[in-house]
């Protein structure tokens, strides 16, 4: 199984993208949190994607990035969502910062995290097909 860790305070975009993941992604573990401050416990340096919704009451998703990569976790297995345009997104956090920086309501967008989702999905087949050998 996959761990994805999901902090966004949207319960709407929670349960839409829970049903999601789970429906069409079942080697995926989709954990999610409305609270950035209790989502801060639920993240470990071996998460294999951790999605963050940058504005959040209490604490931003950039504080949040920041917090997760002092923790441990490469900056690769990170990304960033937003209701706001990808260009802005972009100059918050150019290329490196982390995986990806979209917006979670364009379809093209989604349509990435759709691809990152199912890669996920196919490293978590072929790691249980390895163990079964």
């Amino acid at each position: 199984m996959k761990r994805v860790l999901l902090i966004d305070d949207d319960v709407a975009f929670l349960k839409l993208l829970e049903q999601y993941v789970g429906e069409r992604f079942p080697r995926l573990q989709l954990t999610t949190c409305t609270d950035p401050v209790r989502g801060l416990a639920a993240i470990t340096a071996d998460l294999d994607l951790l999605l963050i919704d940058l504005e959040m009451p209490g604490m931003d998703g950039g504080k949040v990035l920041a917090f997760a990569a002092q923790k441990g976790l490469s900056r690769s297995r990170i990304i960033i969502l937003s209701g706001r345009e990808a260009d802005y997104l972009h100059r918050l956090f150019p290329m490196g910062s982390c995986l990806a920086v979209l917006n979670k309501y364009e379809a093209k967008q989604r349509s990435v995290l759709e691809m990152i989702f199912s890669s996920l999905q196919r490293k978590g087949e072929q790691e249980q097909e390895h163990s079964l050998t």
